[in-house]
């Protein structure tokens, strides 16, 4: 789990818990060519070690499961139909080298590819009528054409977007499964969602998720776009380099990595948490002290640089703040992992110093 999603996982921790919500760990694992083994896993671990324990998930069930988009096949297609008999959405059976020589041709022309639109006019008739032979074909979302979308971020306003530059999106892929862009729509109405805090990557789709929340006629979640971490120079966001440089001095970007390399939770925690908090950025706090504080007015909006110094700060405070017991009983599994046998009683002395 990255630290960019582990600050995404607390500002929402934090937010349920301080207005008497519910947290729902929600696994979105439709893109089957980018899932990790062990990934799911990792992020169950990762939430539970920083003391972010959700109320529903996929290991733990709950009123509105599955909480695997994976398992809920049958529900986005039943909402997907919907989509069509209103009018707002369509099947399309452009091949795919016809999607992409359609691509090369826009970049010749200096043009932003986007869907040209084919079987945009095809009749429902023609086009249900393929569907019952068993042409092969996807799902898109029908953008209107005219106007413009106006779509409300709770940190940056309004944000104004021609409709005329918003392409044709996949809803439903060839295999059935669903686009992030319609399955997260679906699950936060099914799911009673009602804020969305999330990162900034998702802003340029923002008008299509909203615009497909307005076709269904939903009410709006609260939308919240967290700000970008930036590499430690500011400049840029953070690169696989820059990853590797950093655990190279130390540090990592990765929750398990973190605990491995013996940084505590609550050091973590409270670092990451001042990162698009607008409140003093060496206030330290823990979670507790996080939920009577945090209040989504307060987060911002601007880019933050990852600064390591700053975590050992927080990292060296929160370990001089845990009871003696505390302190002894996480460093014996580091000597577990070298190999060296401790003497609890003696370890319980030295620990003070």
């Amino acid at each position: 789990m990255h630290l960019a999603t582990a600050r995404v996982a607390l500002y929402n921790y934090l937010l349920t818990k301080k207005t008497g919500g519910q947290f729902i760990l929600r696994l979105e694992d439709t893109d089957l060519k980018r899932t990790i083994p062990g990934a799911e896993q990792e992020i169950m671990d990762g939430l539970r070690w920083l003391g972010l324990d959700y109320d529903e998930g996929p290991d733990i069930g709950g009123a509105y499961g599955p909480y695997r988009q994976t398992e809920r096949r049958e529900i986005y297609a039943q909402y997907a139909k919907e989509l069509i008999e209103k009018g707002h959405a369509y099947p399309c059976f452009c091949a795919p080298d016809r999607l992409e020589k359609v691509r090369q041709e826009q970049l010749k022309r200096k043009e932003n590819p986007h869907y040209d639109g084919t079987c945009r006019n095809l009749t429902p008739e023609d086009a249900a009528r393929r569907v019952a032979n068993g042409e092969k074909h996807i799902v898109r979302f029908r953008m209107p054409q005219e106007g413009v979308t106006v779509a409300h971020d709770h940190l940056r306003g309004d944000i104004t977007t021609e409709n005329a530059q918003i392409t044709d999106h996949v809803l439903v892929r060839s295999d059935g499964l669903p686009t992030y862009h319609f399955a997260a729509m679906v699950d936060d109405y099914a799911m009673k969602v009602t804020h969305v805090l999330r990162g900034a990557e998702w802003l340029s789709t923002f008008p299509l998720h909203v615009n497909i929340v307005r076709a269904f006629g939903w009410e709006e979640p609260v939308w919240v776009h967290l700000s970008l971490f930036l590499k430690p120079s500011g400049k840029g966001k953070l690169s696989k380099r820059d990853a590797s440089l950093a655990m190279s001095d130390g540090y990592s970007v990765f929750i398990k990595d973190m605990n491995e390399l013996g940084f505590t939770p609550e050091g973590i925690n409270n670092w990451i948490a001042l990162m698009g908090w607008g409140v003093p950025e060496d206030d330290v706090m823990t979670l507790d002290q996080m939920i009577a504080r945090f209040d989504i007015g307060h987060l911002t909006a601007s880019p933050a640089a990852i600064n390591f110094q700053k975590l050992d700060h927080f990292n060296g405070t929160h370990i001089r703040l845990l009871p003696t017991g505390e302190l002894a009983a996480r460093l014996e599994p580091f000597f577990a992992r070298q190999g060296l046998t401790v003497n609890p009683e003696a370890l319980l002395k030295i620990v003070p110093i």
